[in-house]
């Protein structure tokens, strides 16, 4: 027959109610001590627990999101093969080796360039389909192979099939993964974190055409290619893929590394919210800002790609170039990370026509260059004015147009911006064939960025619809 359990007054230790369950009960409870003995060893005595307030905060830890911004900076580095400064270095060689001319190599940059622009779109679509890791992981793998088919190039049209890659996945897409990244991880710093996170594309610039030199120079273009997709891929691909998030509810913590509930709850709503593509197209902020980043691709990518020809056609040399080259990644590193953290205190719409300003007088400035003063100037100038707007730019996608379709949006952004670089150098070249000189292609770079740095003054926040995703659980703060 069952024996029924003891109850409390029958075992030799009797367990108090919880804290909670005071306001129902007597309590301390009333005890017979006559017919009661209690041994108890005070050190092994469990400690009864003091209430604590329901929305006490959570004790917090170390945010993730500071190990997402290497991360990110590092997929920004890797897309430097693809970049017109990675690919420049190796133009030449690529030039006399497959025999064609300069008209040819740079139709095939165009045209490479412009088709690779395409697919960026969808690429976005799947990072806000299937994740951010996934879709870096896959690009980064494409990317790789992209680099070493890079050494198989024939003719013209291998030539124009790996530029497509190369743009695409490069400076494409592996950078817009990159600048899509920090968004899902901060908002209040999020221009300062993303102005640390632009100074990897700064040393690059610096870095990685002393690095192609070397390359090439002891393995030819070919073997430079393959040794370039392969290290990137053994460096990315595994840290990748051990490190990577998505978010931060991946790791048990919200945007911002907020702790207590309320804020949580704020903070997850933030990740739910955002427009559609659709709705963005029609807002008047989105075209005028893709507008003033489109100018900076189309004018800095035509000056790069012909950099050395514009320099010595001012009775300058290379290596006045390469010093103003090197002054224009010094001064980028520095405004991006300036104008990044001003961007979480300013208006966008100053430091965006601040920036556009700077552009046009850049280009003026480079366009009257006769000195090595006037070089580095130059230089000067072109790096402080894209740090300047960039900096303001990166972050104002999340906060105007919110992170739930941010993929497709910065997606169809960075098509735009591919395919304006792609017509940059065309437009320096015909004007140089039939003039004989840079210089009216820099005067008109030089007016060019004005209308849109009027225009940028104008540009506000639109207004922010409600969430209509389902809010899901809050999520819990580990201590």
């Amino acid at each position: 027959m069952p024996v029924p359990p003891e109850s409390p007054a029958e075992g030799s230790v009797h367990t108090p109610p919880r804290p909670t369950d005071r306001a129902n009960s007597t309590y301390p409870p009333k005890v017979d001590r006559m017919s009661i003995t209690v041994t108890e060893d005070p050190t092994t005595r469990p400690a009864t627990p003091s209430p604590t307030p329901a929305d006490a905060p959570a004790k917090r830890r170390f945010y993730y999101g500071w190990v997402m911004l290497p991360l990110a900076i590092m997929a920004l580095i890797a897309s430097s093969p693809g970049q017109t400064f990675g690919i420049s270095i190796f133009n030449e060689p690529m030039r006399i080796g497959l025999g064609l001319s300069h008209s040819q190599i740079a139709a095939a940059y165009m045209l490479g360039t412009l088709l690779g622009a395409i697919p960026i779109a969808w690429i976005g679509a799947q990072m806000d389909r299937h994740g951010l890791r996934r879709t870096m992981l896959s690009v980064v793998t494409m990317f790789s192979v992209a680099c070493v088919m890079t050494s198989f190039v024939q003719g013209w049209m291998t030539l124009v099939v790996v530029f497509c890659m190369l743009r695409m996945l490069g400076p494409g897409a592996l950078a817009f993964l990159s600048g899509n990244t920090l968004s899902f991880w901060f908002e209040k710093r999020l221009g300062m974190v993303e102005g640390i996170r632009q100074l990897g594309i700064a040393a690059a610039i610096a870095i990685v055409p002393i690095l192609n030199v070397w390359l090439l120079n002891s393995f030819g273009w070919r073997t430079s290619y393959i040794l370039l997709g392969t290290g990137t891929w053994l460096l990315l691909f595994p840290t990748f893929l051990l490190l990577l998030k998505n978010r931060p509810e991946d790791v048990g913590q919200s945007l911002d590394n907020h702790t207590d509930p309320e804020t949580i709850t704020t903070a997850a709503d933030q990740l739910r919210w955002g427009f559609t593509v659709s709705e963005v197209l029609r807002m008047p902020a989105f075209w005028i800002v893709t507008a003033g980043t489109g100018a900076f691709s189309l004018i800095h990518t035509a000056v790069f790609f012909s950099f050395v020809p514009i320099f010595e056609e001012r009775g300058l040399t290379q290596e006045h170039a390469a010093a103003a080259m090197t002054m224009f990644a010094a001064c980028l590193a520095t405004m991006q990370l300036t104008s990044g953290t001003l961007s979480d205190r300013l208006p966008p719409r100053m430091l965006l026509t601040t920036g556009l300003l700077g552009l046009g007088l850049a280009m003026t400035v480079l366009n009257f260059a006769s000195s090595p003063a006037t070089a580095l100037l130059a230089g000067a100038a072109m790096g402080t004015s894209q740090g300047v707007y960039f900096g303001a730019a990166h972050p104002l996608w999340a906060r105007y147009f919110g992170r739930l379709h941010l993929g497709k949006i910065r997606g169809t952004l960075m098509t735009i911006n591919v395919a304006s670089s792609s017509l940059g150098p065309v437009v320096a070249g015909v004007t140089r064939d039939l003039t004989g000189e840079f210089g009216i292609a820099l005067t008109i770079f030089a007016i060019a960025p004005l209308p849109f740095a009027v225009l940028s003054w104008f540009v506000t926040a639109p207004q922010r619809k409600t969430a209509v995703v389902p809010a899901g659980p809050v999520l819990a703060v580990e201590g």
